[in-house]
Formats: structure tokens, sequence, C-alpha cells
């Protein structure tokens, strides 16, 4: 799985419609037909996204550096006065200081339909999740204000960067904006306000990109679907490259159980266009809707991810797993069978949690799934590089992939004898007790 992913992420960025993404999508195709799967192709339009450069020049002389935020309107050179975002008037560059939220796990707990954390550190543990207070919708209050643009300074991160891919709903907002590093930021809020010129060189289009769709003949009428997305926002070895090793691994070893060992039919999905809003997640549900009532459960594998702390500017990987998130269907034996098999391969700083915990989807690549009433187990981890150019090799868990891959395999013979009648029966009895 570790070769995979080296050999995934040195084809460079893999953003939706990018040539390392066109080129994943044809490797993945040829490894799935080389363990025995039936592959197919399926095209998804999404819209790319291309960034060029981008740079805050002020009117004292001074440049900063900046990350352009994707999906917002280019400018070859706009120049405003820059204020504070609560101090912002019509037509100003609005300045605001992002930090990332931090979430106790003691929290969490409180949350959790089930944990498993044999070395007890839930109770003390913080985890620094990639997003601020309002998620996606970091321009909307500037937007509110009538800015003429956008300057996030990420001061509140424990490492220095600007490459932060961030919002990814493909929402194109009408005014330019700019990521500077949190060095930068500190440096223009000394100096504010103050009158400068913003710089965000960018493209978009709309390209036909494709899901990886492989399947698996079993021995009942029904069908699992196993599934991650092959995009990211770099070149992203967590993001999403342990996922796709992840799905990999799943239909290998399934290949190799004979048929009528097989609980179900088993479908192997690799979508494209995650970071434009999910967009093969939604074009395969509606290509394959008929297929949705005989879905007995859909599971999907998202971020084999190591913990990491910011030490002197740089982000420093520890030998702990980020905290794992399995986002299940309150089906009591679904949750049963979830719990059996994270204890079974000491899948530890575990937490078994109920689909619309943190909103009303899960926040996974297959979340749209959820409103469809598909049963699900959505395994993810949300480390705090996740959408930044950090996310290389070094922060996978590595030690994690094995376990991970053996606890997919446990939940999907599990499921054997179950039909998805019964699982939505029991969501249902659980949700609107009578």
């Amino acid at each position: 799985m570790l070769e995979w992913i080296e050999t995934i992420t040195a084809r460079g960025i893999r953003r939706p419609g990018y040539p390392a993404d066109e080129w994943t999508e044809r490797w993945l195709a040829e490894r799935l037909a080389e363990f025995g799967l039936d592959v197919a192709l399926e095209p998804v339009e999404v819209t790319r996204w291309r960034p060029g450069g981008g740079v805050l020049r002020l009117d004292t002389g001074e440049e900063l550096p900046g990350f352009p935020l994707p999906f917002t309107a280019p400018t070859p050179g706009l120049r405003a006065r820059l204020a504070r975002l609560e101090e912002a008037e019509p037509g100003d560059l609005a300045v605001e200081e992002v930090a990332f939220t931090e979430l106790p796990q003691s929290l969490v707990k409180t949350l959790a339909t089930a944990y498993y954390d044999p070395e007890g550190v839930f109770d003390s543990l913080v985890q620094t999740i990639p997003f601020g207070p309002r998620m996606m919708e970091v321009l909307e209050p500037a937007l509110a204000k009538g800015a003429a643009g956008y300057i996030g300074a990420l001061t509140g991160l424990p490492w220095e960067t600007r490459d932060y891919y961030v919002p990814y709903d493909a929402v194109e907002r009408p005014v330019p904006g700019l990521w500077l590093s949190g060095a930068d930021g500190r440096a223009l809020l000394d100096r504010l306000p103050a009158m400068g010129t913003i710089v965000s060189e960018s493209v978009s289009d709309t390209v036909t990109t494709h899901n990886v769709v492989a399947t698996l003949p079993g021995s009942s009428p029904y069908w699992v679907v196993v599934g991650s997305h092959h995009d990211g926002p770099w070149a992203s070895a967590v993001e999403d490259a342990t996922g796709i090793a992840l799905v990999l691994e799943s239909a290998r070893r399934w290949a190799r159980v004979p048929q009528e060992e097989r609980p179900h039919n088993l479908l192997f999905l690799l979508t494209s266009g995650h970071m434009a809003h999910a967009a093969g997640t939604r074009a395969f549900i509606e290509a394959h809707r008929d297929l949705l009532a005989d879905v007995v459960l859909q599971v999907h594998l998202e971020h084999a991810a190591l913990r990491c702390e910011g030490v002197d500017g740089r982000l420093v990987p520890t030998a702990d797993p980020e905290v794992r998130w399995w986002f299940t269907t309150r089906a009591a034996q679904l949750e049963r069978l979830v719990c059996q098999s994270l204890e079974a391969e000491d899948l530890r700083r575990s937490f078994v949690l109920p689909p619309d915990v943190f909103s009303p989807m899960p926040p996974t690549d297959g979340a749209f799934f959820h409103p469809e009433g598909v049963p699900l187990v959505h395994f993810l981890s949300a480390p705090m590089y996740l959408f930044d150019s950090a996310d290389t090799v070094d922060k996978v868990d590595v030690a994690g992939l094995e376990p991970l891959a053996a606890a997919a395999f446990r939940i999907v013979r599990g499921t054997a004898g179950w039909d998805p009648a019964s699982l939505r029966e029991a969501d249902e009895a659980r949700i609107h007790p009578h």
C-alpha cells in the first residue's frame, strides 16, 4: 500500500482535471483489472480551477506573496483600502485572521455512540481540525459587507504556510482572494489600515474526468460499495492517496476470495471531483440510482493520517494516528460490527459517530449517500494539514494501513446474510422510536 501511495504522489498535484489525476484514473483501472475485476471509467464533468500567481502589493512598496483562494475571481490588479474584516466598508479589501478549530475529544466523547480508546487519551486530547469556524464559507462575511476582495491571514496555524486549498465547493465567488502565511499576515495586520493592490491569477473551465468503477460478483443479489476519491488538493499523500490504497487493497483481498464466500456483490468506487463539491459521488448516485435500494452497506475509506505538531514553524509527525472517525448508520447490529472490528484490529483513537453528528451529512467524499438512505460506514481522519501542500508521504500512518484494510474487510464480511431493508428499518427505529 505504501508503494502505491508513493507511486501516486510522485505524479504531482492531483486536482480534478489535472494531468496527474488523469494518469491516476488510468493507473487505477489497470490495477483493478489486474486483480480480476470488471472495470469501467464513467465520465464526470467538473470545474477545473488552476491558480497562477498571487501577491499583495502595499503602497509602501512591500510585496506579500499569497495563494489565490480556490474558485475566487481573478484580477490583474485591484487597488483598494485594506481593513480588518470587522471594520471593512464596501469596496475595501477585507483582512481576516484565520485560526483552525480546536476540538476537545472529551466533547466528541459525548457525541459518539461508541469509542475505542485503550490509552485513555480522549479526556485530555485536543485535535486541531483543518477548518475555521465557518468551514468553507470563509468569504461570506466579506461579501456581505460589500468588500472588493478578501485577504485571509493564516496567523492561527501552528506552522508557516499559505497553501490552504479552501474553499473547495466549486462555488465561484465574485471577488478575488488570497491566503497569506502567518508571518506575512501579522506584518500586514500591523500596518492596517493601508492601501494596497491585490493580484490573483487563475483560470476555470469545465472538463470531463472519470469515476473508476470495478465490480466482483458475490453470493447474494445485494451490493456492498467500497469507495474513496482519487483527486486531491496537492500531491496529497493522505488526502487521498491513502484512501486509494485502502480501496485497492480491499479489492485485491476480495478478488482472492471465491465468489460463493463473498457476502454480496462488491463494487469498488474511486470518484473524481472530491475537490469540486464531491462531483464524482453525486454523478455516481445519479447514474446508479436504481442500484441504491439494493445496497446493504456503503463503506468509504479516507485519510490514514499521523497526528502532527507544530515545531518552529514546521509540521513534525508524531508516532500516533490522528483521531479516527467512523461515521456509522445507527443500526445496532452495524454499530456492534464496527466496534468489534476496531477492537479486533486495535485501531486506537477511534470514535463511532452518527453520520449527522457534525452536520446533516458526514464530512466525507461519500456524504451524498446518506440523504439517499443508504446504510454506511465512513472512515475519515481530519489532520490539520489535510488541504495543505505539507500533506506528504511522511504524514501517512503507515502502521495503520494494514489494520485499517483488515477492519474494512471484517466489516464487509460481517454483513453476510444482511439485507438493505433490515438495516434501514433499524436506522429509522433508532431515529424515530415509538
